[in-house]
């Protein structure tokens, strides 16, 4: 095979980067986007859950659609909606129209994520896949450990306009090096889609959506609400939030490597225990929120756990839809955004109705919820195993 650029990897990364920016970016701006449109921060939440919300009500669909389509094409246009995107924001002066475009982005979502890996892992040999699909989804957490807390940094010390433009930036430079780099890449061999959609037939599949999807629940129904809870319950300003979504971030790529390898041991004990570690580290927040310091130290453990839920919930999914590992993927994307959704949107109520230091609980109902959810499915469908899984770095 022709020798690849190996900027191209890079470039790949970068757009995964971009994307995680805008989508979870939007979490560290929340009081300020609140505050530019005189709206409530629960209001300004549904930036966060209208994103999951049409990415999980059209990723099977817009990955099936797409299958046939040049992949070169696909993720140009992904990364230029995303710029496009950001670049209204910094513009709107309606919170409506803001609305409207974290809804079109969106749409692109699940077919970059589908594109990318397969596209990481042709352009190298077979037995460096695996190493080109790593190297590109350590975007994702990049992400969320420099992409998420810079934007709330630059919204806080400059304005939330130029937190935008450097999630505009971030997806322009990626559009111009796929467009410079990347050959055209024709689907050569494309499964029916009735292929795809025979996995959905198995009963165990749909229990493991559902408990992935509590799962994510549990997990953003605060983490979405992360400056608010910072900023009003333990009392640190703005600069000091974005050091907390640094570091949360940070700790995120050793919580990849934790439970990576946790899971590749024994992904059934790990994903039954894993909702009732997040179950306790939200009865610690309650109890140690309105305190400074245990907070912080609180925060690092709280970033490696999270992180721990990328992984569990994609190698929980892949496992019941290997035979369709584009499709399992784009139900990945799908169900965790629903969670999140849900998660976003019930936290949100919490927080009106209770206030925000008692949002904590909605994250400690979901994950109960999800817990029994995988003990169900491990009683009735048995124990899987971890073998010729494909997982997030």
């Amino acid at each position: 095979m022709t020798k690849t650029n190996p900027l191209l990897i890079v470039v790949l990364a970068l757009g995964v980067f971009g994307i995680i920016t805008t989508e979870m970016g939007i979490i560290g701006v929340l009081p300020q986007v609140a505050q530019k449109f005189n709206i409530s921060t629960s209001e300004a939440g549904w930036l966060v859950s209208i994103f999951a919300l049409v990415v999980a009500l059209s990723g099977p669909f817009i990955t099936l659609f797409s299958s046939g389509i040049n992949r070169k094409f696909i993720l140009l246009i992904a990364v230029l909606l995303f710029a496009i995107s950001n670049v209204v924001y910094i513009f709107a002066t309606s919170f409506n129209v803001m609305l409207a475009f974290r809804i079109i982005p969106a749409l692109a979502h699940p077919a970059f994520f589908s594109v990318a890996l397969v596209v990481a892992a042709s352009l190298v040999s077979p037995e460096k896949s695996s190493q080109a699909v790593t190297k590109v989804f350590t975007g994702i957490t990049a992400g969320f450990a420099f992409g998420v807390p810079l934007t709330s940094y630059l919204a806080e010390r400059i304005s939330v306009e130029v937190a935008f433009m450097f999630g505009a930036i971030i997806s322009i430079i990626a559009f111009i090096g796929i467009l410079i780099w990347l050959p055209s890449m024709p689907v050569q061999e494309k499964m029916t889609y009735g292929e795809q959609l025979r996995v959905l037939r198995k009963p165990a599949l749909w229990l493991n959506i559902a408990s992935v999807a509590s799962l994510f629940a549990a997990m953003f129904s605060v983490y979405s609400y992360f400056a608010e809870y910072l900023g009003q319950v333990t009392q640190m300003n703005g600069s000091w939030v974005s050091i907390m979504l640094f570091i949360f971030g940070v700790v995120m790529i050793l919580g990849n490597f934790i439970f990576g390898g946790f899971v590749q041991k024994n992904i059934t004990l790990t994903t039954t225990l894993f909702p009732l570690i997040f179950l306790i580290i939200y009865v610690m927040l309650y109890f140690l929120g309105n305190h400074f310091i245990p907070m912080f130290a609180l925060i690092f453990l709280w970033g490696i756990v999270h992180a721990g839920g990328l992984i569990i919930g994609q190698s929980w999914l892949i496992i019941e839809s290997q035979s369709a590992p584009e499709f399992g993927n784009s139900l990945f994307v799908t169900f965790t955004n629903l969670g999140i959704t849900i998660g976003t949107a019930v936290g949100g109520w919490f927080l009106v109705q209770w206030g925000v230091h008692q949002l904590v609980w909605c994250g400690i109902g979901f994950s109960i919820l999800a817990f029994l959810l995988i003990i169900i499915r491990i009683k009735v469908y048995g124990k899987p195993t971890a073998k010729n899984l494909e997982l997030y770095p």
